[in-house]
């Protein structure tokens, strides 16, 4: 290489400095004039003036969606949240990760001033989420959980060509939304919740949840196979009708009644339903309730996929009088005559059906009792309690299943004797249970079992026989006093042989 071209090539790159150097120089100046001698409340009106000159040339769109809609939260930015935690490109430099210490999972997003790019529809969008910093420290906003005083504004940015417009609000931002909750639906911890009797008039507080750790699921709950398989489709079927219950003017909801004795099974087949669906539940005492209003207050402020649930309903309400309105219980406080409400039969099944029924979208609710026999029929009816479910004794199969989870075998020389005796045992499941916990040795266990069912047939046909010896005597006592009443009836009539009597 000649001498003259290396001079050359220095004398532009000397240059080609000397501009970067000259232009960088006039631009601190420019900043130093602007700040200086321009009124800082000018500056974001000067700024937005040009903005708004090179935008005119501009093709591309920039849509602002900020975190809240006055107090209230905006749909579109917390489902933008979501979504972009799991569209974060390799090329980012910056991201945000937390988790609660309760939860399962991680949670990823978006660091401020991050861009991410996203495809949809073969068009590209470029996200932007911007935090402004604001002076005022005296807003307060209790819907917003991440700051205790505002003190600044979040907001994404998204940016796309203008020709995209109509694809933006008509399906991407759809799109987004949907894909947001489904992403919250796989990714959260089922929870159960109980009322918080001390937060009833806070909407947001009157639920207290705690994470369900339950470990039942329909492998493992000792139940017949086919009662199982029409539950699984039948459960199913309804989480993917949504259209079809619009269509027939019906709200997303479904009933199940579990009736059935003690210990058979009826929270293990809910928390099995909740694992199933990945459901919150939602355990409601109606005896801690002073009237309908609480009920409905709580039925809104339950979440959309949650199952309610409402145990021993033959013991938490009156249903056998059939009242409309049940009495109310006078009581004093300081002097005072106080009238506490209670929840009512009409309000029962207006929560059930009614328009309070309407409020929310695929919900399950479930009421359980031990005898059927005590409920209202109005209970009982189609659209109310969809389907009942009767959880009955232990049977063949069910020891089986409980055999492979409780001693990890399927087979053993003792199954057939145990098959037969719990047949006319009338064991429930939990009993069967508490059983095989009792011995480590497989043999152990088993014939621990054995001489349970033993006993348990032995008590049973004494009960049997106390209830025939009992109805024995009842029915020689109303022998004898239909006699006395005959006897009674014709000296009676001896006396008063022209039926006349005093």
């Amino acid at each position: 290489m000649s001498s003259s071209s290396v001079e050359s090539k220095m004398a532009l790159a000397k240059t080609v400095l000397s501009t970067v150097g000259s232009v960088a120089a006039t631009a601190m100046l420019v900043r130093s004039i602007f700040h200086d001698y321009i009124p800082r409340e000018l500056h974001e009106y000067l700024f937005f003036g040009l903005r708004n000159i090179f935008t005119k040339f501009s093709n591309q769109l920039t849509m602002v969606i900020d975190e809240f809609d006055g107090l209230v939260n905006n749909e579109i930015y917390e489902a933008a949240e979501t979504y972009l935690g799991s569209k974060l490109s390799p090329n980012i430099h910056r991201l945000k990760i937390s988790k609660p210490e309760k939860e399962k999972n991680f949670n990823i997003a978006m660091e401020r001033n991050e861009e991410v790019t996203d495809v949809y529809n073969e068009q590209t969008f470029k996200w932007i989420w911007l935090c402004r910093q604001t002076e005022s420290t005296n807003f307060y906003n209790s819907r917003d959980m991440n700051s205790t005083l505002r003190s600044e504004i979040r907001s994404f940015e998204l940016t796309f060509h203008k020709k995209n417009k109509d694809l933006v609000l008509n399906s991407y931002l759809p799109h987004i939304i949907k894909e947001a909750k489904l992403q919250k639906h796989v990714n959260k911890t089922i929870k159960i919740h109980t009322v918080d009797c001390e937060r009833m008039y806070n909407l947001h507080e009157m639920w207290k949840p705690v994470n369900l750790n339950h470990p039942a699921t329909f492998e493992t709950i000792a139940m017949a196979s086919d009662q199982k398989d029409t539950i699984l489709k039948d459960l199913e079927r309804f989480v993917k009708r949504k259209d079809y219950y619009r269509k027939v003017g019906k709200a997303w909801k479904r009933g199940y009644l579990l009736f059935g004795p003690p210990g058979t099974g009826k929270s293990s087949l809910i928390a099995a339903m909740a694992n199933y669906l990945n459901f919150d539940i939602y355990d409601l005492e109606l005896t801690s309730l002073r009237g309908n209003l609480e009920l409905r207050r709580l039925l809104v402020a339950t979440a959309n996929k949650s199952i309610l649930v409402v145990e021993d309903i033959d013991c938490t309400i009156d249903l056998q009088d059939n009242l409309a309105n049940r009495a109310t219980v006078v009581h004093s406080i300081n002097g005072f005559r106080m009238q506490e409400s209670k929840v009512t039969l009409s309000g029962l099944l207006n929560f059930i059906d009614g328009l309070w029924s309407s409020c929310g979208d695929e919900r399950i609710i479930i009421f359980t009792t031990n005898h059927i026999e005590k409920l209202d029929p109005a209970l009982l009816r189609p659209g109310r309690m969809d389907m009942h479910i009767h959880m009955a004794y232990c049977t063949p199969c069910g020891f089986k299943l409980l055999a492979t989870n409780y001693l990890g075998i399927k087979d053993h020389k003792l199954f057939k004797e145990i098959e037969e005796l719990i047949d006319i045992a009338n064991v429930t499941p939990a009993e069967v249970a508490e059983q095989l916990l009792k011995e480590d040795e497989v043999d152990n266990s088993l014939k621990g079992l054995i001489n349970f069912l033993h006993k348990k047939i032995k008590e049973n046909e004494e009960v049997k026989a106390k209830k025939v010896e009992i109805t024995q005597v009842e029915s020689v006592d109303e022998k004898k006093e239909n006699v006395e009443n005959e006897i009674k009836e014709k000296e009676e009539e001896k006396e008063f042989p022209n039926g006349e009597s005093t």
